[in-house]
């Protein structure tokens, strides 16, 4: 809470000074006022134990920023074998469909072929007895 009070104070203070018609006068007293409150002694004994806390704490921050990055690798490498093993049954799939495809593009190609075959051979019966029919007849 005291940090977005203190970014609020600052963001006001910038846009007053960015905005105000007063101009180096007024600029001059809101830096007189802010290195005022910058060597504060509450200040500047606030400013010593966000240090020391800081270093205290550097350890515990390190270690969770460890744990959270392995926590990533992990899950990064469970969605990883996830997703080869959908593709890797989603190419049999696709693979046992294109078997399946191809054995029923062939049998429909012989069955094609067979029928086209059989006729071809009553168009040639057919034509053989009309030429057998046409012949004049050998006394």
């Amino acid at each position: 809470m005291k940090k977005s009070l203190l970014i609020i104070a600052f963001g006001v203070a910038v846009g007053y000074v960015l905005g105000a018609r007063a101009g180096r006068e007024r600029y001059d007293a809101l830096v007189e006022k802010a290195n005022g409150v910058w060597q504060d002694p509450r200040v500047a004994k606030a400013r010593r134990e966000a240090a020391r806390y800081a270093r205290e704490q550097a350890p515990v921050i390190a270690e969770r920023a460890q744990a959270a990055a392995k926590d990533v690798v992990d899950r990064t490498a469970t969605l990883a074998k996830d997703v080869t093993e959908k593709t890797a049954t989603a190419a049999r799939t696709a693979a046992d469909k294109t078997v399946t495809v191809a054995r029923d593009a062939r049998d429909r190609t012989v069955t094609a072929a067979a029928d086209v075959a059989g006729r071809v051979g009553k168009a040639r019966d057919n034509a053989l007895e009309d030429f057998d029919d046409d012949e004049p007849a050998a006394n």
